[in-house]
């Protein structure tokens, strides 16, 4: 794992989209040779022209990535690998020649990209066989070996299993006694017992790593031993924060507050704060100008449909646990708690009216927040707000549910794009791991990938309610 702006990224798939990324840019430039320069050389048609390449090559990869190319999972078919494939680069063409229409200065050479797809399309396709067979037999992998019988073990290697991206390669799970009940039987890694021999098993299976998923470790904790290995020159690693890397998630059922006073992270500078609030009084101004034609039209079109009020106004919990009120587009019946009191929006909920169905899908209903962003209630990321009604509820049954609050919240966050719409207590939980990972990694880089993400869930009409 690669550690960059306080977030961890997989070494092979870096290595994975840089190396696409060039092989789109070879399959540009050797058509472009093909075509144009033969009689001039190689490098100097690549200096006349590589700037262009390069527009070619970010479009059509930023193409892939919309059309979640970069998502990868051990399940994917090669049929819907194909489909998506031919999908991102009819995308890649139209957004080119729309540019190519608007700034005819920057085209590449006429037809240059159609006539590449031939090439483009057998390196993608080659490139990613290529690491499909890397991935099944385990080539470039890190081998390690995991401690413990509990979930906190079998939630690292169904991660481990389920995640392409990922080069570790468990080969033994080693327990301190025999207590089959507590291990998935379904996970194909061989089980060893005791830990006396230790070092000598690692080093039998030639693992560089050992991580420590011990979630009983009272009278059991192999001190002398890890000791041993670590001087060997093995790499021990705690279980819930190589979890935290693997997932970007927090265990917060794991975790003491010990974890959360000396760990690293949870740095929130004077600076940071002013760039994260010039950045979102910034962005906030600028969408509320473009896009108030779609915010005007949006409110005829509500008042229109449904009599009521065309804003939703409601009081949330912000930062230090301050109340402000929280402002979207009415997108229910004006009446929609009038009988129940709060409760969670539902799948297909019944109180939501056919335009409220609608700017939901499309996320214009949170167009309003802009405002809250302006004032300075918000910020554009962070976690959600939630009512005070249920933020009472959920911080008497979770733990460090109240630590989210010590962040402005926000109209997108780290929770938001990595997990669907929930509207349980369960769901309030995996929100929190996501948000309290989020409060702990703080960083504008951090802020801008989320921001990027979210737009592409928003063009996809993902996670709405």
């Amino acid at each position: 794992m690669i550690r960059l702006f306080r977030q961890y990224f997989s070494g092979r798939k870096i290595i994975y989209i840089i190396g696409e990324g060039f092989l789109i840019f070879s399959a540009v430039t050797l058509t472009t040779y093909l075509l144009l320069g033969r009689g001039v050389g190689l490098l100097y048609t690549l200096e006349l022209v590589w700037h262009k390449v390069f527009l070619v090559t970010l479009v059509t990869q930023l193409s892939l990535y919309f059309n979640d190319l970069y998502e990868f999972k051990v399940q994917s078919s090669p049929l819907d690998l194909a489909s998506r494939l031919i999908q991102a680069i009819g995308t890649a063409s139209i957004i080119l020649a729309v540019i190519y229409y608007l700034w005819p200065e920057i085209v590449v050479g006429r037809w240059i990209f159609f006539s590449s797809l031939i090439i483009l399309l057998f390196f993608l396709a080659s490139w990613r066989f290529i690491y499909t067979l890397v991935i099944r037999k385990k080539l470039f992998t890190e081998k390690a070996v995991i401690l413990g019988s509990g979930e906190l073990a079998s939630n690292i290697l169904d991660e481990i299993n389920n995640r392409e991206d990922l080069s570790f390669d468990i080969t033994m799970r080693i327990v301190h006694e025999n207590r089959r009940e507590n291990m998935d039987k379904d996970q194909d890694v061989r089980i060893s017992y005791g830990f006396d021999q230790l070092c000598e098993l690692i080093e039998k299976e030639d693992a560089s790593s050992v991580i420590v998923a011990l979630e009983e470790r009272r009278g059991i904790f192999p001190y002398k031993q890890l000791l041993d290995c670590k001087l060997r020159g093995i790499n021990i690693l705690d279980g819930v924060s190589f979890y935290e890397r693997i997932t970007g998630k927090l265990l917060v059922e794991k975790i003491n507050p010990s974890f959360l006073i000396f760990s690293d992270g949870f740095v929130k500078s004077a600076t940071s704060r002013l760039v994260k609030r010039f950045f979102g009084l910034f962005l906030s101004t600028v969408m509320l100008i473009l896009l108030s034609p779609i915010m005007l039209l949006t409110a005829i079109i509500i008042k229109l449909e449904s009599p009521g009020p065309v804003l939703f106004k409601q009081e949330r919990v912000g930062e230090y646990g301050k109340i402000f009120t929280l402002l979207k587009f009415r997108s229910m019946r004006a009446d929609a708690e009038t009988a129940s009191g709060p409760v969670w929006a539902s799948e297909d909920d019944p109180r939501i009216t056919k335009v409220g169905s609608i700017i939901r899908k499309l996320r214009i209903d949170e167009l309003p927040q802009m405002w809250n962003v302006f004032k300075g209630s918000m910020s554009f990321v962070g976690p959600r707000p939630e009512r005070l009604f249920f933020v009472e509820q959920l911080t008497r049954k979770i733990p460090y549910y109240n630590e989210r609050h010590c962040v402005k919240p926000g109209v997108t966050g780290w929770a938001q794009i990595r997990y669907p719409y929930g509207a349980t207590e369960k769901d309030a939980l995996e929100k929190l791991k996501f948000d309290l990972y989020y409060i702990k990694n703080l960083s504008f880089a951090f802020d801008l990938m989320i921001i990027f993400h979210t737009i592409k869930i928003v063009l996809l009409g993902r996670g709405s309610r």
